[in-house]
């Protein structure tokens, strides 16, 4: 080492202090907040695990850090020392202050107060400083959690994790709902769900599963919907049938849930959210069923109905949690025809299908089903609803050489995450949403 090399202190983090009692530290965050009073201010630091207090007594010092705005970033040296009224039971005395970077306006809304009284527009107008409250912070901790208990099950199931291309040259799902592109003079989209891609994996690992964007081009504007959003999505081989895909994702979400109630719990105390247990055995009915049983209570006529709608799915779950104590319901045996043309049809009753949906609050959160798995009940289905199987021929190569049983399904990470949490709106669970009026930041 030179003589002129200057050592910098190791940085410690705010939750590490309650074991650094008596040790000199070094700190770096935001300036979440600094209250000057009379004969000593406070300040607090933010970080990534969280706020640290320090004591200012130091008149000059003050002075100085009144003049910052929030959101200024500090280097603080000090002293830990025990207070109970301090956030983790620690503050920091006899701090040497620096700054980093200094904030050159105030953030649009007030960071270090508990609750956020901006509307969802500001919220996102200004995201790359508003996600930095711990509220909208905490929600995409549970993101995190979650994904890391989406993969972790999947893994343990001998699933293989893969990556599908985002630019396509024919619809996903046979619909017109697609963003088109230019793709050097040849017309392409951006992928509706990499269901055709996960589907050739089969053939290739059995089992595989993937993280990744989708885009439907619907122009909604609802509380639930995006254009844009994380699909987590699994296909297995070897199925009997879609019961099979259908205990895999009741497992899937268990462990989702588990990872964030082991990993979060700062996060769920903050949010005052408690994370629903998952039933070993989930209730499930059948489309005919639920249209039965929904008609009979409300009076509605649903005969000839091909989906189900909000109100419904709304119904149902307060069935389900009302019969059976579930925050979950699975409905399956969706009609053929609403469903994709790969979706394989019940045996005895081809007007229905090997589908579902996972409910959960009330809301879709999944949707799956067994596939077909032979190349003449394709060319069939295509045929049958007026496609032309050419634009699928490099999709349907897979099922020319042998495709077992297989089946999976797909779920909306943001909206997973709201229904956890509660919020009113996906986009309040979205890092930087897209629908039809928002394109930036």
């Amino acid at each position: 080492m030179s003589l002129n090399e200057v050592v910098t202190p190791a940085r410690s983090l705010s939750a590490e202090l309650q074991d650094r009692t008596g040790e000199v530290v070094t700190l770096q965050g935001w300036l979440h907040h600094f209250r000057r009073l009379s004969n000593v201010s406070f300040l607090l630091l933010r970080d990534r695990t969280g706020v640290a207090q320090i004591v200012i007594d130091d008149p000059d010092t003050a002075e100085r850090l009144s003049m910052l705005k929030h959101e200024s970033v500090l280097t603080v040296n000090g002293t830990v020392t025990a207070e109970p009224q301090a956030p983790g039971g620690v503050e920091i005395k006899q701090p040497t202050v620096t700054v980093l970077s200094e904030a050159l306006e105030e953030p649009p809304i007030e960071l270090y107060k508990p609750t956020i009284r901006a509307q969802l527009p500001t919220l996102l107008d200004y995201a790359p400083v508003t996600l930095r409250h711990p509220r909208r912070r905490a929600y995409f901790r549970l993101t995190h959690a979650a994904l890391i208990g989406y993969r972790s099950v999947l893994v343990d199931a001998g699933f293989t994790e893969i990556q599908t291309p985002k630019l396509v040259a024919a619809a996903t799902e046979g619909g017109a709902n697609v963003f088109p592109l230019d793709y050097f003079g040849r017309r392409a989209f951006l992928a509706q769900s990499p269901q055709l891609y996960k589907q050739m994996m089969v053939g290739v690992f059995e089992r595989v599963f993937e993280v990744g964007p989708v885009f439907r081009a619907e122009p909604h504007d609802t509380t639930r919907h995006l254009n844009e959003y994380v699909s987590l999505d699994m296909e297995m081989g070897f199925i009997r049938d879609h019961r099979d895909v259908m205990q895999m994702l009741r497992n899937i979400v268990a462990g989702m849930f588990a990872a964030m109630s082991s990993q979060c719990r700062p996060e769920l105390d903050l949010l005052q959210v408690e994370i629903p247990p998952v039933p070993e055995q989930i209730p499930s009915l059948h489309f005919a069923d639920a249209l039965r049983m929904i008609g009979a209570a409300t009076g509605e006529d649903l005969s000839g109905e091909q989906d189900l709608a909000p109100a419904h799915e709304a119904w149902l779950g307060e069935w389900a949690k009302r019969e059976h104590q579930s925050e979950f319901v699975y409905v399956t045996g969706f009609p053929t025809q609403k469903r994709a043309f790969y979706t394989h049809p019940e045996p005895d009753r081809p007007e229905y299908s090997n589908s579902f949906d996972l409910l959960f609050r009330g809301l879709e959160l999944a949707t799956g089903g067994q596939r077909l798995h032979r190349y003449d009940d394709y060319i069939g289905a295509l045929e049958g609803r007026g496609m032309d199987p050419e634009p699928f021929q490099g999709y349907l190569q897979a099922f020319k050489f042998g495709m077992p049983p297989h089946g999976g399904f797909g779920m909306g990470l943001e909206r997973v995450i709201a229904r956890v949490v509660g919020a009113t709106n996906i986009r309040d669970t979205t890092l930087f949403p897209r629908d039809i009026n928002r394109l930036t930041p």
